[in-house]
């Protein structure tokens, strides 16, 4: 299952009837945004979309790829699986795989991207064909991109090394911005290295293979690497080389590899830009990159990741990276958590199945969710169901709030907690009132309602799903 490099992921895509290359001339602007907003309206199953044909490059150059975990039959092809394999099944084929972590690591020579170098007259709008996503962005962004830095304090910790994902606005030919939150791995490393007075060296790893994309993006412990995550996910050593300006460990088969320094001290305004809250982030004053060194393959794919309104690419591939993570931190303190579904708007609102002991369980559950590293800065809304209960079920979800929940005994509200600055409802910016909604079977000692005759199902449906389902086309 251990893709190589995109291009390899690309293929499979193709050969199992995911990918759609569109060789007609297209505009960077508004054309390829537009394209990817519009394959998500369309379908949740969509194919990923690489456009080879823009104006202003040659045929084959200037190649852009969309959408690429767009979808759950892409994202089902990410994992090794059959493309048809379903979103709950999927969820816990991630969550078996973390028992796996840490997985082997290879450092490899002779990387794809070491076939060209750039060290002086720098120009990345001449290497990447960059454009914006949605009609008011301040300007031209990189937001797929795996960056990766290093603990100053620590540098030698191959956990402490973090690989994420994080927006990055273009400001110049070699000259960006970058927004790292401080609870982030590159927030606290940006945060030592200003306390010694040092810039903070960095790497950004364009163009790769999906899993260290998905990785990336998932909130691992401060000390867990990305990479030896990675490996456990794809079931197979993840392939590294040393990026030769800062001697950072970097994928192996990534497309460009911009090596540079966050700079210390230094702040300019960054934004706005169309967020995957579906509003704009307004503006506001963030920290520098200077870029020293660039290391490209030939004529590299620039794969670029569409966000706005859910759902988009950004929600599949940050659903269940989001969702397994948080399951596998509350089963370690909570035995009966038997599910968790983040997957709506980056885990701002979490679905959390669990078998209660005793009255009142689910409600401190659903408190230790805004707890955990990813809670801390998401999860203003938590949902919690009985273990009957699917959370990847909306009609499930929705009948339990329509019948469980009470809104004087089950809700906890918790006022004036920490969220990420980008929710656009928290007042000032990073704070919020969060809650938990507790849609569960009430238990002993509480006795409230009427829940002592459920509707059961006929005895033999089990037998008649069986036999319909062999009949369906």
């Amino acid at each position: 299952m251990a893709y190589a490099d995109l291009r390899e992921f690309l293929t499979t895509l193709d050969n199992n009837g995911q990918l759609l290359t569109y060789s007609e001339q297209v505009s960077l602007e508004p054309d390829l945004g537009a394209a990817s907003r519009a394959m998500s309206n369309l379908t949740d199953r969509g194919p990923a979309l690489l456009f080879d044909n823009i104006d202003g490059y040659q045929q084959g150059q200037g190649r852009v790829a969309l959408n690429v975990i767009g979808s759950w039959p892409n994202h089902a092809l990410m994992l090794g699986l059959d493309k048809d394999t379903p979103v709950k099944e999927q969820f816990f084929e991630f969550a078996k795989r973390w028992d796996n972590f840490p997985g082997p690591i290879e450092r490899k020579n002779h990387a794809p991207w070491q076939e060209h170098t750039l060290t002086a007259d720098i120009d990345l709008f001449q290497l990447l064909p960059l454009f914006r996503l949605n009609n008011y962005d301040v300007g031209c962004y990189i937001d797929k991109a795996v960056v990766i830095s290093r603990d100053p304090d620590d540098p030698e910790h191959f956990g402490k090394q973090n690989a994420g994902i994080y927006r990055i606005q273009v400001k110049d030919k070699d000259r960006l911005g970058i927004q790292p939150l401080a609870a982030h791995d590159i927030g606290m490393h940006l945060y030592k290295a200003e306390e010694r007075g040092e810039n903070l060296p960095i790497a950004i790893a364009i163009g790769n293979e999906p899993v260290i994309t998905t990785v990336g993006g998932m909130p691992l412990a401060y000390d867990q690497s990305e990479y030896e995550m990675a490996a456990a996910i794809q079931g197979a050593p993840y392939r590294i080389a040393t990026a030769p300006l800062t001697g950072l460990d970097v994928p192996w088969g990534s497309e460009v590899v911009v090596e540079g320094e966050i700079i210390c001290g230094k702040r300019e305004i960054e934004g706005p830009f169309g967020e995957f809250t579906g509003h704009y982030s307004g503006a506001r004053s963030q920290p520098v990159i200077e870029v020293k060194h660039v290391s490209h393959r030939t004529n590299p794919v620039f794969e670029h990741l569409y966000l706005g309104m859910p759902w988009t690419e950004m929600d599949y591939t940050l659903a269940l990276n989001t969702s397994v993570p948080l399951y596998r931190q509350l089963k370690a303190d909570f035995p009966e958590v038997v599910a968790v579904n983040a997957m709506y708007t980056q885990g701002l609102l979490a679905i959390v199945s669990v078998k209660q002991r005793f009255g009142g369980h689910a409600k401190a559950v659903g408190m230790r969710v805004m707890a955990t590293p990813h809670g801390l800065a998401y999860c203003k809304v938590v949902i919690m169901v009985d273990e009957t209960v699917d959370p990847f079920d909306l009609a499930q979800v929705m009948w339990a709030l329509s019948v469980r929940y009470h809104p004087l005994h089950d809700t906890v509200l918790i006022p004036n907690a920490s969220v990420l600055a980008l929710d656009p409802s928290s007042e000032p910016a990073g704070i919020t009132h969060k809650v938990v909604l507790d849609a569960t079977t009430p238990i002993a000692p509480e006795t409230r309602g009427h829940y002592s005759q459920p509707v059961d199902q006929p005895h033999t449906t089990a037998r008649w799903e069986t036999l319909l389902k062999g009949l369906l086309p």
